[in-house]
């Protein structure tokens, strides 16, 4: 009896918690991310098609990164909106195609750091043997791979991501919340395996080789400073990539599993499940705003040439006014 009244209590707040967050969590958390995110990767992109004159391997899946991350960030204001508003007016394709976007830059990310984690190790291996993934022209078809192979892993989402009516108006529901839930648990264990789980390892993998051969110099050099930035950055790079997209994808799992029918008899487990869930969602993404901190921490002179090519800039600029 007791346990019934705490549940018919707890409930409702859970309920009232899930259309608070959906409501003012994701347009207030998107909408920084797509300020800050649409900034710096412009400031990338703009670095690298009028600053960088001699491209490498490195170069073009970095540049990959950011085409992803600006796609991603330019359908943030469509989702701002019809979170705030409770509905979507933008139809179908749209839905269809934010929804695609938003995955596939999601997973282009995973593969693109990936690479970028392997070139980053044979560089400082090897730095005067150039392998395979470290030619641009291997690079650019590696790059090419990516993006097919990504839309062919998410071509199974797509049917079931449609504006769907309700109460309030149309709604645009994200994956997790769409479909049979049945046939999605197993499509997103396959996805979470083969998209994130077996990419992530691959990137532990090359990072925890470039920290041993750090480590290792380390102790062959008279100081260590010359090495503590980068040792620090591939560090942080692992813990940052763990923290944003593994709580998403746990997250994701439960969300679909709680909408089988064996759920229902734990009450208002969805409503928890799903809150939870939303939360995991903006911080996935997040990586689309970090990604640029690290285009000029990890080297490349980035910072220089932008700042540069600015001084240049402003001062043909004053010159004409003048």
């Amino acid at each position: 009896m007791m346990v019934n009244m705490a549940r018919n209590t707890t409930c409702p707040n859970w309920v009232a918690a899930e259309a608070a967050l959906e409501k003012y969590y994701l347009p207030i958390f998107y909408g920084t991310e797509f300020i800050v995110g649409i900034l710096g990767n412009t400031a990338v992109v703009f670095s690298y098609l009028f600053c960088l004159k001699n491209w490498n391997s490195s170069n073009i899946y970095l540049f990959n990164l950011s085409i992803s991350d600006l796609a991603f960030l330019c359908t943030l204001p469509l989702l701002m909106r019809s979170y705030a508003d409770g509905s979507w007016v933008y139809g179908d394709m749209l839905c269809i195609g934010n929804r695609y976007v938003l995955h596939a830059n999601l997973y282009t990310s995973i593969l693109f750091l990936t690479f970028i984690s392997i070139d980053r190790y044979l560089l400082m291996k090897y730095p005067f043997r150039e392998h395979l993934v470290q030619k641009k022209a291997s690079a650019v078809l590696i790059s090419l791979a990516i993006w097919v192979l990504v839309t062919l892993e998410l071509l199974p989402i797509l049917p079931l991501i449609n504006p769907v009516i309700t109460n309030n108006g149309t709604s645009c529901n994200d994956y997790a919340s769409s479909g049979d839930p049945r046939y999605n648990l197993i499509y997103s264990m396959c996805l979470t395996l083969f998209g994130f789980l077996i990419p992530l390892f691959a990137m532990c993998f090359f990072y925890f080789k470039m920290v041993l051969f750090l480590k290792q110099r380390t102790r062959q050099l008279t100081t260590a400073l010359p090495l503590e930035k980068p040792l620090n950055l591939v560090i942080m790079a692992v813990v940052i990539f763990s923290l944003l997209f593994t709580p998403y994808h746990v997250m994701r799992n439960v969300r679909i599993a709680s909408r089988l029918g064996s759920w229902e008899r734990y009450g208002c487990s969805q409503a928890v499940i799903n809150s939870l869930y939303i939360l995991s969602r903006p911080l996935a993404f997040l990586n689309s705003v970090i990604n640029p901190l690290f285009y000029f921490l990890m080297g490349d002179h980035y910072r220089d040439m932008l700042m540069s090519k600015l001084r240049q800039h402003f001062k043909s600029l004053t010159s004409f006014r003048r």
